[in-house]
């Protein structure tokens, strides 16, 4: 089968070298180019961000929704459903987004001479996909990550999710609980569970940096938590354990890594417990820097929650990250995070919401070295069998390569 020549679709894509943004799609679609491919990615753009540029041999597009630039707020920093929350002017922007995606995506196609699509996400770039094939007969790969899938509850929504996953040539999904969901809107039996990967080669225990922990004044326990602070991501759980944790361990430090939505209530929440010496807010990194938070933590704690509307975990990349990293994790027992933290084995697994077994589980790792380390290296061996971005790759490669 000759190479192909697809067009990768997404709403979450690094605008520039060392962003802050997730860069998962960017890293799959530059294996896919390693493999001999022609990748041409296709992605909103950002104000300060180029049109056009070749990043590791992936011709990426950024095309604009709305003028000025400065006023497009739809996409990065938090996504489509966080910024439809956030900014009023995003609901106006929705159509604009659709419509100049669809009519940049029938540009590119012909342009690039476009064989095969991989659409990130069910709405819009997959149905925007499902639009093509019935349009020029291009085949796709459609690949959930949840985000698209839990909040969407309404039968307008998951009637054009039905019709771009039956319509796909194949459909992934991040998760086995992102997959069972898929196959409830559309019925499909043969969706493919294929999650996103890690860099073993960046995360890694070789990452170990006592300057971070001279840097925010961390002599003991170092607890750390990495994301957007969202909702769904269930920090004020984990603020709230501290409060217990700290009476067993009071030098204990909780560094949490991100911004979003949620941060000035949890800074206020953190204000009200008296925690400001032990909880430490250090806002967003640069992707990196993360690798050496993961690898000189003592403990990552994942507390996600699934919110009223339905959002959750789809997978959990922090997870990959901090295991990868050969840190011993504690996550909560949602979404996609058990098909990596198998309890007592990988990791250990809360109920949700619950920031009494939550700190519970805490201090019995920071008690237990032996266990913490067992756990993590039970963790790092499983990571690196079934997570590593050369194995995924490589699932994706057979995918497209059967493409007709």
């Amino acid at each position: 089968m000759p190479d192909k020549r697809i067009l990768v679709t997404a709403t979450t894509f690094p605008r520039w070298e060392n962003d802050t943004e997730p860069n998962f799609v960017f890293v799959l679609s530059r294996f896919l180019a390693g493999y001999g491919h022609k990748v041409v990615a296709l992605v909103p753009h950002f104000h300060r961000a180029k049109k056009y540029e070749v990043m590791d041999k992936v011709k990426i597009y950024r095309f604009s929704y709305f003028i000025p630039y400065k006023l497009q707020k739809l996409c990065y920093e938090g996504g489509i459903f966080g910024n439809l929350k956030r900014y009023k002017i995003a609901f106006f922007q929705l159509p604009f987004l659709f419509l100049f995606e669809f009519l940049n995506t029938t540009k590119l196609i012909k342009k690039e001479k476009i064989n095969a699509i991989h659409a990130h996400w069910i709405l819009p770039q997959g149905f925007i996909a499902y639009l093509c094939k019935k349009l020029y007969g291009i085949p796709y790969i459609v690949t959930a990550h949840a985000g698209d899938v839990f909040p969407l509850k309404s039968h307008f929504f998951r009637f054009f999710s039905y019709l771009t996953v039956k319509n796909s040539y194949y459909c992934t999904a991040n998760s086995t609980f992102t997959k069972k969901e898929l196959q409830k809107i559309s019925g499909k039996k043969d969706i493919k569970i294929i999650p996103m990967g890690v860099d073993l080669k960046l995360f890694t225990q070789k990452n170990r940096n006592m300057d971070l922990r001279k840097k925010f004044f961390i002599k003991k326990e170092f607890i750390l938590a990495v994301g957007r602070l969202a909702e769904k991501k269930g920090i004020k759980y984990l603020i709230t354990a501290m409060n217990e944790v700290i009476k067993k361990f009071p030098k204990a430090k909780l560094v949490i890594v991100g911004d979003g939505p949620e941060k000035t209530n949890l800074e206020l929440l953190t204000k009200k417990l008296n925690l400001g010496n032990n909880i430490i807010f250090t806002g967003k990194i640069e992707n990196k820097y993360l690798p050496q938070f993961y690898a000189t933590a003592d403990l990552f704690v994942g507390p996600s929650i699934v919110t009223k509307s339905g959002d959750t975990e789809g997978l959990g990349v922090v997870f990959l990250e901090a295991l990868a990293s050969g840190t011993c994790v504690i996550g909560s027992d949602v979404g996609g995070i058990p098909d990596i933290i198998k309890h007592n084995r990988t990791g250990i697994l809360v109920k949700q919401k619950d920031s009494k077994q939550l700190a519970e589980a805490i201090i019995k790792l920071l008690s237990n070295q032996k266990l913490r380390k067992n756990l993590a290296i039970n963790g790092q061996k499983y990571i690196e069998q079934n997570y590593s971005w050369e194995l995924i790759g490589k699932k994706f490669n057979e995918l497209i390569q059967k493409i007709k």
